[in-house]
């Protein structure tokens, strides 16, 4: 009798407890189901695309958190002068030893095609553990805090060119290569949009907050990788793809099996086939977008230092950073949803028109300096730059075989982290002069279009010597 009036009573409670906990988490739920629902459309869900949407995401966010931890200890915590040194230093310890390193992670991450969810999940899992390495030391500034960071851009690159690799093994049917990257690309912005704040948040509980955050988000983004489909890790198909070999080497043919065995004319000492294979289109669509990346590392230090010693009109540094700094990455995202529109149009046309208009308005604010020039130069550099990457992609995607292409891809990744340190490094060399950083600025945009813009107009009125490779 007991018994049964005790579970009569605790009834009313439990159908209670189970309201609220609903109620608690269904906006978490609802809002998980409605990312999953976008990242897995079109067949992104069936193919894997989808996770690794996700994964690009977890990377981006992680990314930012030790990004407000450096830039909190490296530059908004001293005086302009000292910050200076500081950054100089960093980009003596850090991207300096980046810009030999970097031509060999690409050759490196070749030597595992059977390994690209793991390399994906080291590098997440490296950055976790740095993270917390810095953590002791991000409050101090100690020197032991740029190895570490070191560490954090060597992972983050290579991330970013396995990821490169991986994209073409995911492709859903009837899905371009292009439309895929502009998903990918758009996720790690509004990742890192949603981020960014939450980073500046724990920043204000301590100095070491937000790497602590980042190693928490770093630890699923490993895990995340492993959850990608297997078809990751196969390299059926694939050759390497070297950017050096002489212009017209064409690209050897197996002979038939003997005996089981494949005998091309690869294992008699040629040349395996190379970017420069493939024709001009693709090398000149790398120079334009060398100017573009370059451009994008000047502005990040340049502007950072102009900002905090001479803000935007009636505007403090911290509001002047933060006008430049989102109009930045609206412009990327523009140009990440404009690319995915226009998928593969004709791409030497959209690498050389954009390289015009990047030029022009950097030409303006040259010859215009002012608030309005700067933030429209911050926007269309963004813009540019992501329009212009995407186009490169569609290039690669058609003209290179796709038993090179994700080396190629990896490649093409590497020259372009190189450029953007070799802009940072004139960004915190020069001297902080509106017009004379703008001038710079249209220089690498003009020597950018000098190289490839006749090229790439040569090569679209000609149109492409290869046939399209889905």
């Amino acid at each position: 009798m007991t018994s049964a009036r005790s579970h009569k009573d605790s009834g009313p409670l439990r159908r209670t407890g189970r309201t609220i906990g609903h109620a608690l988490h269904a906006p978490f739920t609802g809002t998980a189901r409605g990312i999953r629902k976008a990242t897995h459309a079109h067949g992104a869900g069936e193919s894997g695309l989808g996770k690794l949407i996700e994964l690009h995401a977890v990377n981006g966010a992680g990314d930012v958190m030790i990004t407000v931890a450096l830039a909190s200890t490296v530059f908004f915590s001293v005086p302009t002068d000292e910050a200076r040194g500081r950054v100089a230093l960093y980009l003596a310890v850090t991207m300096a030893p980046f810009t030999l390193l970097a031509p060999v992670i690409g050759p490196l991450l070749d030597h595992l095609p059977h390994g690209r969810r793991a390399a994906m999940a080291g590098a997440m899992l490296a950055r976790a553990v740095l993270a917390l390495t810095m953590a002791g030391a991000v409050a101090t500034g100690g020197l032991e805090l740029y190895p570490a960071a070191l560490g954090v851009l060597v992972c983050s690159k290579a991330y970013g060119v396995v990821r490169s690799a991986v994209v073409p093994r995911l492709l859903p049917p009837r899905f371009s290569l292009v439309k895929a990257n502009s998903r990918v690309t758009l996720a790690g912005l509004l990742a890192t949009g949603v981020a960014a704040p939450i980073g500046a948040g724990l920043h204000t509980i301590g100095s070491a907050w937000p790497l602590y955050g980042a190693c928490v988000i770093f630890i699923g983004g490993a895990v995340l990788a492993f959850t990608l489909p297997h078809k990751v890790d196969s390299s059926k198909g694939e050759r390497k793809a070297q950017l050096v070999p002489p212009y017209g080497v064409t690209a050897p043919r197996p002979e038939p099996k003997r005996n089981g065995k494949a005998r091309g004319r690869e294992k008699n000492g040629e040349k395996r086939p190379g970017l420069r294979s493939v024709g001009p289109s693709v090398l000149n669509g790398l120079q334009a977008n060398t100017a573009h990346r370059a451009l994008s590392g000047f502005l990040i230090f340049f502007l950072a230092f102009l900002l905090r010693e001479q803000p935007l009109a009636g505007q403090s540094a911290a509001v002047s950073l933060g006008i430049v700094g989102v109009a930045a990455g609206v412009g990327n995202a523009l140009g990440t949803a404009v690319g995915s529109w226009l998928r593969a149009r004709g791409p030497e046309v959209i690498v050389a028109s954009v390289l015009a208009l990047a030029l022009g308005v950097a030409v303006l604010a040259a010859l215009f300096f002012s608030t309005v020039m700067v933030t429209a130069l911050s926007a269309t550099a963004g813009f540019t730059q992501a329009l212009s990457k995407l186009s490169l992609d569609a290039m690669i995607q058609r003209d290179v075989p796709e038993e090179v292409r994700t080396s190629a891809f990896a490649r093409s990744e590497t020259v372009l982290q190189m450029a953007w340190v070799i802009g940072g490094g004139i960004g915190i060399a020069l001297p902080l002069n509106g017009v004379l950083g703008m001038s710079v600025a249209s220089g690498i945009l003009t020597l950018g279009a000098a190289t490839s813009v006749r090229g790439l107009l040569s090569a679209a009125r000609r149109g492409s010597p290869h046939p399209r490779v889905a």
